[in-house]
């Protein structure tokens, strides 16, 4: 089975890099150009332990509890291990050593120098020294023969030598490289290494092989070469048996060979093609680790072993270390006695367990190890009896050095049980809060979000809590003692909330520091009931929530009072508030195969609590767990799972969780990852702290902030169709908010949502276009169903003259039933609303409640953006058009940017559309470049604000904060949903005079007989009937349908509501009073002088060219008489 290769991660900063494992392999260490060396306990380790041992440390040995580094002030230091507490200096050369080795047992170190040097020191008493003089260049490398009799060194004088070590003389010496001053010239650094055991070879990297030479007679007995190898290698290194050679190239290549066979094992390349500068084999399994020459650490797994299975160490997969960091110890017990007597535990393992002083959380409070074997694969923790029997060659070795060291020989441990090889339970994840970072830290962040920071100190000169603001005005930076020891935390406007866990004398309390109270007693403290301790927190606008360990969820007022208090259906994971939002996410049962089982409420926590998720699955990718929860600035819930995937919920599609953001795309290593600490959602921000080789950041030096885009995982998102239809959707789904805002009385800028839905038009603009151009007419009606009125107009336009002629037959009938639709609603909305008001207002009429504000309608806010201003071309256009249709605009009422003339490069018959020379809008050619183009040359339509449009927010990003109900008269929500109209009938004229191109706009086209036939008539179509010829009169400009039914809306809705009632009924078949009659068509002072040439002069209009058709003509014929108007 050939070698598993990890993802290399980031291990120091670029430069020479080294690497050694422990004496049981429980860990590596790797020591770099930035002077750190770095305890690993496996290749995904987020934190490693890291000692710092100078400003640049050049090689490292590790054995018996002392690990040794060559350093860049000229020294050798000793520091002890795992602590990391300096031991002192062992000796000192004249320019830095380049290389440090062990011998076998411990007891010396030999070190080569950039003075030409060799010396040998005795661990115990440094006084023990002997210098090896002879190299004319800087000594490359050094290995200790087995035996202690020899010692084996490389030099940048070209030669190999191997000296007596008891008398300090040179055995033998081989010119075999190439000759350079200096080592940072050499082409190779020429790590040589003894066979283990026996000695009886020597290995040299030398070119494109490797030299073996024997001992004592010194001759070269053979070489190592393969043809895969096209560069220098660089280092080899025996396995602990002594039957494989590995050895690693300046190009990243990675060589295994069995030296009996001399046959090649394995080979493996290097991701990114780097030297390889270190090289070390497992103690005891079948694993290389490997630095290279730009600081990263890589891992192979499974090297050269026949069954594929691994012997037990703390190097293991990544499962376990996250696993050991993230979860209970309490959960094994809940498993079955049968998974932990089936717990396969090695030596080293239990060793590690009982040694680690830093998670001292995964000892059970019994006090027994937690096992966590029973959790990971068959082969992580587990010795397979096959690989015994079947290194047959091994054993025999085995015998002959009979050796402690091997690595078969571990103890076998067999289960008497029945061995269950079903689904294996996950560990549930422990409860944490969102932008913190481990607890063992002396150093953390204990939350980091949108407010501000807190940070936490707890060395040997301090324990104590600091807290920043980003935006100072709130409140200035203040730090805290921290005698309790306060390990939770979360921020808000308002206060800092701060929990602590029980102790044997003490209860866990709640801390809230209210820095935004009016009065002097700003903090409050509350106990919990014993035995009961706070596992999560969070604030929101008024309120504070701690979750605890006997499942309950209590509320508080920011003040301090408490409230109401409620059962969580499993231990809670993580927390957030937002305004009033609580979002909790807790275990709703146990996973299986990795994979976490969290539920996930959601409540409103206003006057009217309602609960908006009722405990249902959060989905998280699978073998992943939770890391982020929260909320947009915007309000919007949102989370993040170990794999980078962001989540957010989709209100508009039933509370639904729609992935809008992979970090992981984002990442330039596989051991990288962005810390994520706030989400917006306008602008559209993820913003998150990019960490290194780490899952997490450290407090110092202070992490900058980087912002990330989003994008949903759409097919096809390389071309131009994908690219459209993700933009879409995502822009639909992150304006969602506003339509939440709206619906709980909240203030948003409204120019946010119009800007919104005229990009969401031109996109649907644009799909319709390229999907004409690809003749896929059915798409074009869908796309065509999710437009507003005035866009399916633009679409009925653009068919037409791109000659699909069934296209916008079809897309006529859509917009008739759109039109109809939304003309009839917006009566009977207006009607029950009316209705609804006077009922509430009975007895209050005069105090303004939040349903005296007219209602926030979707529709009705599409339609209003896209009124604009006329395009000034076709305004100064006089060349009348002949048999408009219905539901295009007028060429002189235009709102919306038109589409011009289109004109047929390759045919030379005469366009039927093309407009007058006198026009000023250059033609624009279908088939010509991108099908976009015709929609990428539309004029930008402005809306005219006025005095009484709804007031808008100053701030750019909405402001959550209720809004003042304001009581409106009838007339000014007409005005509000026709943004363009004047407020008041006797300021029409002065309008006109001051703008007369921007006095009509255009509503939804409504066709009579088509609303007839899908409902009955209402109050307002009976009305418009019978005044249909005052409007026209009154407006003889009106050409379009459209214009006379907003005339007519407006004119119906300053009616009195008893008169729109008596309407109402006589539609439903009542007949209204002669005096309210009277009243609803008295526009003039003499009206009966009037209504005759009123009537007349409709007559004579509806016969003008520029009038309207009769309503009663056929689809097909509104279509042809748009299509091919006559000259």
């Amino acid at each position: 089975m050939p070698a598993t290769q990890k993802p290399m991660r980031y291990g120091h900063t670029e430069g020479h890099t080294d690497v050694c494992f422990d004496d049981s392999g429980s860990c590596m260490v790797t020591c770099g150009s930035d002077g750190d060396v770095r305890i690993w306990e496996d290749l995904d380790d987020d934190d490693p332990k890291s000692i710092n041992v100078g400003e640049k440390a050049y090689s490292c040995a590790l054995k018996c509890g002392k690990l040794v580094t060559a350093v860049s002030n000229n020294t050798i230091q000793v520091h002890t291990f795992p602590e990391g507490v300096p031991d002192g200096i062992l000796t000192r050369f004249t320019t830095n050593a380049n290389h440090v080795v062990f011998n076998r047992d411990g007891t010396k170190i030999a070190a080569g120098s950039g003075d030409f040097l060799v010396k040998v020191v005795d661990v115990m008493d440094c006084s023990q020294q002997k210098t090896f003089r002879g190299h004319e260049a800087p000594v490359l490398s050094l290995s200790f023969d087995p035996k202690d009799i020899f010692l084996a060194s490389a030099s940048c004088d070209g030669s190999v030598r191997v000296w007596q070590i008891s008398d300090q003389t040179c055995a033998i010496s081989w010119s075999l490289l190439q000759k350079v001053n200096d080592v940072i010239n050499a082409k190779s650094i020429c790590r040589l290494a003894w066979q283990p055991k026996s000695g009886k070879l020597l290995a040299v990297p030398v070119e494109k092989s490797v030299k073996l030479y024997r001992r004592e007679t010194w001759s070269n007995q053979f070489d190592l070469s393969d043809n895969f190898i096209s560069q220098t290698l660089n280092i080899v290194t025996w396995s602990p048996c002594g039957q494989y050679l590995a050895a690693g190239s300046i190009n990243g290549l990675i060589i295994v060979w069995n030296v009996e066979t001399k046959e090649c094992m394995e080979r493996v390349k290097h991701e990114k093609g780097y030297a390889i500068c270190g090289l070390a084999w497992h103690p005891t399994c079948a694993r290389i680790a490997y630095t290279d020459t730009e600081g990263n650490l890589g891992l192979l797994e499974n090297v050269c072993n026949p069954t594929g299975k691994i012997s037990s160490s703390k190097v293991t997969s990544r499962v376990e270390k996250d696993y050991n960091d993230l979860f209970d110890g309490d959960d094994t017990s809940n498993v079955g006695d049968f998974l932990n007597d089936n717990a396969v535990e090695t030596p080293s393992f239990s060793k590690r367990i009982i040694n680690d002083d830093e998670d001292d959380d995964i000892m059970l409070a019994s006090g027994r190890p937690r096992h966590r074997s029973h959790f990971l694969e068959d082969d992580e923790n587990s010795v397979d009896i096959t690989m015994l029997k079947t290194g047959s060659s091994l054993l025999k070795e085995k015998e002959e050095d009979d050796q402690a060291d091997s690595i078969y020989n571990l103890p076998v441990v067999t289960s008497q049980r029945p061995f269950y090889d079903g689904p294996m339970p996950t560990p549930r994840q422990k409860p944490f809060q969102s932008g913190s970072t481990p607890l063992h830290l002396t150093h953390r962040f204990m939350v980091w979000n949108s407010v501000g920071i807190i940070r936490c100190y707890n060395d040997e000169q301090d324990n104590a809590i600091d807290v920043e603001f980003h935006d100072t005005s709130i409140h200035h930076a203040t730090h805290l003692s921290n005698t309790l020891n306060y390990t939770i935390a979360d921020l808000s406007h308002e206060a800092i909330l701060l929990a602590c866990e029980s102790t044997d004398e003490l209860a866990s309390k709640l801390h809230c520091l209210h820095f935004s109270s009016w009065d002097s007693s700003k903090e409050w403290i509350v106990d919990m009931p014993q035995n009961e301790d706070i596992e999560a927190i969070c604030l929101g606008h008024g309120w504070a929530a701690a979750a605890t360990s006997a499942l309950l969820l209590r509320l508080f007022s920011i003040g301090g009072v408490q409230k109401e208090i409620f059962s969580l259906p499993g231990p809670v994971v993580s927390m957030a508030g937002h305004g009033e939002q609580l979002f909790i996410v807790y275990h709703r049962g146990t996973g299986f195969d990795g994979d976490q089982c969290l539920g996930v409420y959601l409540l409103q926590m206003g006057k009217e609590k309602k609960q908006i998720l009722h405990g249902d699955p959060l989905p998280l990718t699978k073998k992943s767990y939770l890391v982020w929860v929260g909320f947009s600035a915007e309000g919007t819930p949102c989370f993040v799972d170990s794999e980078g995937i962001v989540r957010m919920l989709n209100r508009g599609l039933g509370n639904t969780w729609t992935p809008v953001c992979n970090t992981r795309e984002h990442c330039k290593g596989k051991s990288d990852h962005y810390w994520v600490v706030g989400i917006h959602e306008n602008p559209q921000q993820l913003r998150c702290i990019p960490c290194k080789g780490s899952r997490f950041p450290p407090t110092l030096p202070r992490p900058a902030v980087a912002i990330l885009s989003f994008k949903l995982p759409f097919c096809q998102i390389a071309t131009e169709k994908g690219q459209m239809e993700e933009q879409f959707w995502r822009s639909v789904m992150f304006h969602n908010h506003l339509d939440y805002l709206a619906k709980n009385g909240y203030e948003y800028e409204e120019s946010t949502k119009n800007q919104a839905i005229k990009e969401q038009q031109e996109l649907l603009l644009k799909m319709l276009a390229l999907s004409c151009k690809l003749e896929r007419e059915f798409r074009c009606v869908e796309l065509a169903d999710l437009m507003t009125q005035n866009a399916v107009n633009l679409a009925i336009k653009y068919a037409s003259r791109s000659r699909r002629l069934i296209l916008a037959q079809r897309l006529s009938e859509l917009a008739v039933e759109k039109a109809a639709e939304l003309a009839a609603t917006q009566v009977e909305e207006e009607e029950e609303e009316e209705d609804f008001r006077k009922k509430l207002n009975a007895g209050y009429s005069t105090t303004p409640t939040e349903w005296s504000q007219p209602k926030l309608r979707n529709q009705v806010e599409e339609e209003a953006e896209d009124t604009g201003e006329p395009d000034d071309t076709e305004e100064k256009s006089e060349i009348p058009i002949h048999g408009q249709n219905p539901f295009s605009k007028s060429a002189t009422t235009s709102d919306v940017p038109a589409v011009k003339s289109v004109t047929s490069s390759n045919q030379g018959r005469v366009n039927p559309f093309k407009v007058s020379a006198s026009s000023k809008e250059p033609a624009i050619s279908v088939n010509s470049g991108r099908s976009t183009n015709i929609l990428d040359n539309m004029n930008k339509s402005y809306k005219k604000s006025t005095t009484l449009n709804r007031a808008t927010n100053d701030e750019k990003s909405p402001v959550i904060k209720p809004l003042v109900p304001k009581p409106r008269s009838k007339q000014a929500s007409a005005v509000s949903y026709f943004q363009k109209r004047t407020s008041q009938a006797d300021k029409t004229e002065e309008v006109k005079e001051e703008n007369p191109k921007n006095s009509s706009s255009e509503t939804p086209a409504m066709c009579p007989q088509n609303t007839e036939n899908q409902r009955p008539k209402t109050g307002f179509q009976m009305w418009l009937e019978e005044n249909r010829s005052n409007i026209l009169s009154d407006n003889p400009d009106f050409t379009d349908e459209a214009d006379i039914i907003k005339e007519g809306m407006l004119r119906f809705r300053i009616l009195s509501t008893k008169e729109r009632k008596a309407w109402t009924t006589k539609a439903k078949g009542g007949t209204p009073s002669d005096g309210a009659e009277a009243k609803k068509r008295k526009h003039v002072a003499d009206e009966s002088q009037e209504t005759e040439h009123q009537e007349e002069k409709a007559k004579e209009n509806l016969n003008l060219p520029k009038r309207q058709k009769p309503l009663d003509l056929s689809t097909n014929q509104k279509l042809s008489a748009f299509a091919f108007k006559q000259e």
